[in-house]
Order: C-alpha cells, then sequence, then structure tokens
C-alpha cells in the first residue's frame, strides 16, 4: 500500500559541498528610549545583543528539532550583526557548513529567534516593538545561488 505521506527529502546520495546563507529579521521599536536603553545596556532584562545573539545560535543549532523536514546538519560557523537606523535594528544572521544540504531555512530560523528574544526583553519598556522583514538575503552552494544583497 502506497503512503499518503510525503516523505522526509532523500540526500544520501548527495555530494557535501561548502554552503552559506544570510538572512534578515527587522525589528522595529517605539521610541528612541527603547535604542538608549539597548545602547547603554539599560534594559531590565541584561544586555539585547548579547543575549539576542545567543538565542540565535541555539536557534541556529535547534533548526532541526523543531521543523520536521529538516535534516541535522553540522554548523561549523554562526554570526549576528546588528545595525541600528533610526528606530529599526537590522538583524543578520550568517550561517556556514560543509555539507550535503544548504543553511538557509537555518539562518532564517536564527534570525527569527533572535528577533524574538529581543521582543522579549523589550516589551516591559516598549508594547510597539514589531518583527518585520524576516527572509533570506543570500545563499552560496548546492544546486543554486541567491543574492538579493
Amino acid at each position: 500500500m502506497e503512503s499518503e505521506y510525503i516523505d522526509m527529502v532523500d540526500i544520501t546520495q548527495k555530494q557535501a559541498t561548502y554552503r552559506t546563507a544570510i538572512a534578515q529579521a527587522l525589528v522595529k521599536v517605539g521610541s528612541n528610549d527603547t535604542i538608549e536603553a539597548i545602547k547603554t545596556g539599560n534594559v531590565p532584562k541584561g544586555d539585547v545583543f548579547s543575549m539576542s545573539r545567543a538565542a540565535g545560535f541555539l536557534g541556529v543549532k535547534k533548526t532541526a528539532d523543531l521543523l520536521p523536514d529538516c535534516h541535522p546538519l553540522p554548523v561549523e560557523f554562526c554570526s549576528v550583526d546588528y545595525e541600528i537606523h533610526d528606530l529599526e535594528i537590522l538583524v543578520k544572521v550568517t550561517v556556514k557548513t560543509f555539507y550535503k544540504t544548504g543553511v538557509e531555512v537555518e539562518a532564517m530560523h536564527g534570525a527569527s529567534v533572535v528577533a524574538l528574544n529581543m521582543y522579549d526583553m523589550l516589551k516591559p519598556i516598549d508594547k510597539n516593538v514589531e518583527i518585520h522583514h524576516i527572509k533570506l538575503l543570500k545563499k552560496t552552494g548546492g544546486k543554486s545561488d541567491i543574492d538579493r544583497i
């Protein structure tokens, strides 16, 4: 009897290649006071950038645990960078590996977790925090490359 369910993608015959991905999330805050509190370390829940970076690393590494069709893979590099523009914080997550499948979902998941952690840390001081524009910016390796930067 044929299964009506779709199986996980079979990557056993694929060759490992160098893979990279960069993803973003945009966190909008409600006031300059919030940006100043982040910059000066005066957010009651702690250092927003450091804590969110750590959360992002966990998000990248735990992607396969939360998204059932993602293959577990070795994360060989991850970085989280921030740029502040007025009331917006641009989060960029870079992930690299040498493996059979890409890391774009890991990068987007990491950016999402960073943004959610920032939201959680900032909600006591700013009720207008919003998360926007989670997307893949760049992907290399495998069958296709994508560059939206």
